[in-house]
């Protein structure tokens, strides 16, 4: 027999970084949480680990920037892009005018998720751990409430006024609701495997774009303690048709110059391990009667870089804003959440088609050597791209194609 718990504003399913900045601004609105994850933490989670500018701006709107730079990271000043004809370019971050907040950061997420989550838990009514949400309770067409296992193998019920789906890229919330799609035209594949000792990782982060994943790309980011993030990704639908395995395309490309000296004395910390990323490039449903989609559960990752965290935490603070609005309304129905898309498209919706772009460019060879080769060439396209990473040129300049080719071509 299911127990029966009290009735909460919010009920958030996931506690990585989507749903912990939801518990975190929930808690600022006023509104009584619930925060479920069916993981314990620390735990670990595959992925790049950097902290994009983006990112910052919300951690330091939630005061916790400060507190997170002194947890074990690497921090980061640039980006280097190596195109397939081995043209290096490397590009500074921007850092913003009289701005206290670091160029860049990168964490490895099992510390990072664990440091958002443990400062949710504070503040978050109610917050169980190891209590995986199995079903979604409907009534009349609306969703108000979950179904989860608790710790002890009970089955258990909460019920709430509206339902947060922060639970990734598998989201039960997605599948129960089927707005879950596996497209393999807007999919990443991607390995992360971590290093000791690479040789000549300082402050920069790099993306390699290898012949063995093209349209894709290997990176090197630095870690705390001498460590590395190695991964390689490649988009989906490609991959299949070329019947590539990424296990063994990432280890040959570390075989081959410029990589092989470079690991010559490293160590291998792990196996690789894989994860998918259904990347914005289009626009995905992520909200219904009673219920919103955050981060990878909405599909909201970059699709030229693969970072997911800066959008994840774009669509809490989303999120929870349309949440406030609709219970002084005291209406979750569709048709008045829908301004929770219709809002946070509007913050990301231009970078996401910019991204797009870069990302077609990208599965062509000769358009990648061109636009590093110019980059290489140009201080003006240096600046255009720091200038993008740190989110400086306005929306509607890097909406436009004319912007592109007068900026390629000049």
């Amino acid at each position: 027999m299911a127990v029966k718990e009290k009735t909460f504003d919010l009920i958030i399913v996931g506690a990585g970084p989507a749903g912990s900045a939801a518990a975190l601004y929930a808690h600022r609105a006023g509104l009584r949480a619930l925060l479920l994850e069916k993981e314990q933490f620390p735990r670990d989670k595959i992925c790049g680990d950097a902290i994009s500018g983006k990112s910052m701006t919300i951690l330091n709107e939630l005061n916790l920037l400060d507190e997170l730079q002194h947890q074990p990271c690497a921090l980061v000043d640039s980006i280097t892009f190596v195109s397939p004809d081995h043209l290096q370019v490397n590009i500074p971050f921007h850092r913003q005018e009289n701005s206290k907040l670091p160029t860049g950061l990168v964490v490895r997420r099992q510390v990072f998720d664990h440091f958002l989550f443990s400062k949710a838990a504070e503040v978050t009514e109610e917050v169980h751990e190891n209590c995986p949400v199995t079903d979604l309770i409907v009534e009349n067409g609306q969703v108000c409430g979950v179904k989860a296992m608790y710790k002890d193998n009970r089955d258990i019920h909460f019920t709430g006024k509206l339902i947060l789906g922060a639970d990734g890229f598998k989201s039960i919330v997605a599948r129960k609701t089927n707005l879950y799609r596996h497209d393999p035209e807007h999919w990443v594949v991607a390995l992360r495997q971590y290093y000791q000792d690479v040789e000549g990782l300082d402050h920069q982060i790099e993306l390699h774009y290898v012949d063995e994943v093209q349209p894709g790309y290997l990176w090197l980011f630095p870690l705390d303690d001498g460590k590395a993030n190695v991964g390689i990704g490649m988009h989906h639908r490609s991959m299949r048709k070329r019947r590539i395995d990424l296990r063994k395309a990432m280890a040959n490309a570390l075989r081959q110059p410029p990589f092989a000296e470079r690991f010559g004395k490293a160590k291998a910390l792990e196996e690789p391990r894989g994860w998918n990323l259904p990347v914005g490039s289009i626009k995905r449903k992520s909200y219904g009667n009673g219920f919103m989609l955050l981060g990878d559960a909405a599909g909201l990752i970059d699709p030229f870089t693969g970072e997911g965290i800066g959008n994840a935490l774009y669509s809490a603070r989303a999120a929870v804003r349309t949440a406030e609005q609709a219970l002084q309304a005291n209406d979750f129905s569709e048709s008045f959440i829908a301004r929770y898309e219709q809002g946070l498209w509007a913050e990301i919706g231009d970078e996401l088609a910019v991204s797009t772009k870069l990302q077609k460019i990208g599965r062509n060879r000769f358009l990648l050597n061109f636009v590093i080769n110019k980059a290489a060439r140009s201080n003006q396209v240096k600046e255009l791209i720091s200038g993008m990473m740190a989110n400086q040129i306005p929306k509607t300049r890097l909406a436009n194609p004319l912007f592109y080719m007068k900026l390629l071509f000049s």
